[in-house]
């Protein structure tokens, strides 16, 4: 039978890989689409686009640098979760 004490922090390691893996995407996105809002609203251009565009820009730069690390802490996280198998049920 699983214990609650493996449950809860087989779930807090899960949210921490996430945080992790979704961090450097948000913050750039966050970074880039202030810079771009103060650019529009000094310049009183309000085109989606010109907010979109380079969002996606910079998060493919960010996956690009990053994804390798992004996809090692996966690999770990999935690789230490099957090898706690053998031991949740007895």
């Amino acid at each position: 039978m699983l214990d609650t004490a493996l449950v809860v922090d087989l779930g807090r390691e899960a949210l921490w890989v996430a945080v992790l893996i979704a961090s450097p995407m948000l913050g750039i996105a966050l970074i880039v689409g202030l810079i771009i809002g103060v650019i529009q609203a000094a310049t009183s251009i309000n085109e989606m686009t010109l907010s979109f565009i380079p969002k996606i820009a910079a998060l493919v730069i960010v996956m690009i640098a990053l994804g390798s690390w992004q996809i090692s802490v996966i690999v770990d996280f999935t690789r230490k979760i099957f090898e706690r198998i053998p031991t949740l049920f007895f």
